[in-house]
């Protein structure tokens, strides 16, 4: 039996030590799942209200695949989720960024159908000016909503602008430069997915060229 109080008192300490470590330990594991899940709850929500659930059967959160086009997407590396049904591609919600939005970048969500039309876009961050540029989200107008059933070609890619600029978007009173890039950025989507949009849906496997017969 130990008598000595420094001793105890000294025990009882790294007792207290190991056991907050171990619940500190524990708390951040169980937080970091729990965000981890809620984080992947919301992007879903947000996938599906470009995509609808209905349309698609696969696992789109985890069905995706990275893709480099600065010029076209706004960043070194692209994200894109890649809706299916029974196999067959349905959609491919990228999600790039708008380099030059009024206060700073633009982060976008925003839904290819397999036909090149829009199914739809949503602004995911951003930091424009309250009462002006936050008018993209869809708590504050339905203008994001103008691009649903939008592609190149309908409207003509000359009028992908705002009005102000000669286009058939409108643009918001006292706040132009917003809607501006935020209609750029949609328009080099569809016009990167008009290039590469077919080769996003196949697997490595599929997209790997075949070999050549061995010559003997």
């Amino acid at each position: 039996m130990i008598k000595h109080p420094i001793v105890k008192a000294g025990l009882l300490l790294a007792a207290f030590a190991v056991l907050g470590t171990g619940l500190v330990a524990f708390t951040h594991q169980t937080t970091a799942e729990r965000i981890a899940a809620n984080e992947r709850n919301a992007l879903l929500r947000m996938l599906h209200a470009i995509v609808p659930a209905e349309t698609i059967d696969n696992d789109i959160v985890n069905d995706m695949t990275v893709v480099s086009d600065p010029e076209h997407l706004g960043q070194a590396e692209t994200e894109v989720y890649l809706g299916r049904k029974d196999g067959q591609p349905v959609a491919a919600v990228f999600t790039p960024v708008v380099p030059d939005g009024y206060s700073g970048p633009i982060k976008l969500l925003v839904a290819v159908r397999t036909d090149g039309v829009l199914g739809g876009v949503r602004v995911v961050a951003h930091k424009e000016t309250p009462g002006l540029g936050d008018k993209v989200e869809v708590e504050k107008s339905d203008w994001i909503f103008s691009f649903n059933g939008k592609s190149i070609g309908q409207p003509k890619l000359a009028d992908w602008k705002v009005r102000r600029d000669g286009g058939v978007f409108d643009q918001f009173t006292g706040a132009t430069v917003t809607p501006r890039s935020i209609v750029k950025a949609v328009k080099n989507t569809l016009l990167y997915y008009r290039q590469h949009g077919e080769p996003l849906f196949k697997t490595p496997q599929e997209a790997a060229p075949a070999e050549s017969p061995a010559h003997g």
